[in-house]
């Protein structure tokens, strides 16, 4: 993930995640299993929803903006899904200046016929061929490493699923205000004597000094 501070906003982008790659073992209500977002599941699921929400931490009332105003943009590329976000959010700024922010996630629904299961080394392996994405979220570091271990990973079918991370190095910038440029000032003029000039001029026109 890379954070860009601004004065009055804070742009983020990065990888959510990574496609055609196993997860980590997730766990679910009905045991463990890994997850393979199949290529064009995240393009597919863009085109149909032209509503899709940043939030903080998945938390449906810390909305940091979503794809139909343009503060976020998505498109899934030969990596995975790529996110850039622009928002003013006070508090997400705040964690950002504070080093605090950690990475990406994406809550999503499954859709019919859109998942086949198999095994991989001896685990329940689920391929998604197509999903309906309704966020991403931008995660903060009270999610990580206890995120990791427990709310990301905890499933129920009935619910909005989160999806594995991307491994992505944090990049932290802040942009520095330009300085004013300085008004350039005329160098001062030394005052000139004119007095030795003008007595010479009395002498040449006999006035008596």
């Amino acid at each position: 993930m890379e954070v860009l501070i601004r004065a009055d906003s804070v742009e983020l982008s990065g990888y959510v995640n990574v496609i055609e790659r196993a997860s980590k073992i997730l766990r679910s209500r009905s045991g463990n299993f890994i997850e393979r977002i199949k290529k064009g599941a995240f393009k597919r699921a863009i085109e149909r929803n032209n509503n899709i929400r940043a939030l903080l931490n998945h938390d449906m009332g810390h909305d940091l903006g979503g794809t139909d105003d343009g503060s976020l943009e998505l498109r899934e590329d030969s990596v995975g899904l790529h996110a850039r976000l622009i928002t003013r959010d006070a508090e997400t700024i705040k964690k950002a200046r504070e080093r605090k922010l950690v990475g990406w996630s994406f809550g999503f629904y499954d859709l019919p016929e859109g998942v086949t299961e198999g095994t991989e080394d001896g685990v329940k392996l689920r391929n998604v061929k197509d999903l309906d994405l309704r966020e991403v979220s931008v995660l903060d570091d009270t999610r990580n490493p206890a995120y990791e271990g427990t709310l990301i990973e905890v499933r129920d079918d009935a619910v909005c699923l989160y999806g594995d991370t991307a491994e992505d190095e944090l990049i932290v910038r802040e942009e520095q205000p330009e300085a004013p440029a300085e008004e350039s000032a005329e160098p001062e003029r030394a005052a000139i004597d004119y007095s030795a000039v003008e007595q010479i001029i009395k002498e040449m026109k006999g006035e008596q000094s």
